[in-house]
């Protein structure tokens, strides 16, 4: 008797546990974008193109714009994430499991610059890396405007 009570016990302990974690999750949106709403001359972007999160977290990518889709840098992924890419034009969420710095970029657009990061966490595991990893086309005039972005987040 005194171990069906311990189980049960056990069970809805744990269950509250994993709903406690759930109800602290949020749900962040980045619209793509063919023009910035602050900027009408830069063109095709992401809206915003930073994003500081939490692990457990879901980013919603809105097309808002026709021709955009969003895909991670797959070699700038931090340990234990995982690749994503996105249909042209359809909206698209993600959870984050893991803590990190993600590059992620559009697909048809990343050589014109549309890309962004997504901070999760501790962003630090994996930052110097994707700091350092090799960007082509405009995208690696963007990134250390990024970077700088960034670094200024946590500097002040």
């Amino acid at each position: 008797m005194l171990r069906k009570i311990f189980v049960a016990t056990t069970v809805i302990t744990f269950s509250a546990l994993i709903g406690v974690g759930s109800a602290f999750a949020a749900t962040h949106e980045v619209l793509m974008l063919n023009k910035n709403p602050d900027d009408k001359k830069q063109r095709n972007v992401f809206y915003p193109n930073i994003l500081k999160i939490e692990v457990g977290d879901t980013v919603k990518f809105i097309s808002k714009s026709k021709g955009h889709n969003t895909e991670s840098y797959k070699k700038t992924l931090p340990d234990g994430a995982e690749m994503w890419k996105s249909k042209i034009s359809k909206d698209f969420e993600i959870t984050y499991t893991a803590e990190g710095t993600y590059a992620y970029k559009c697909t048809p657009h990343a050589g014109m610059g549309m890309v962004g990061l997504i901070l999760v966490g501790d962003h630090t595991v994996n930052y110097d890396a994707v700091k350092s990893a090799k960007y082509r086309g405009k995208a690696k005039k963007v990134f250390p405007k990024l970077f700088e972005k960034v670094e200024a987040m946590y500097t002040e």
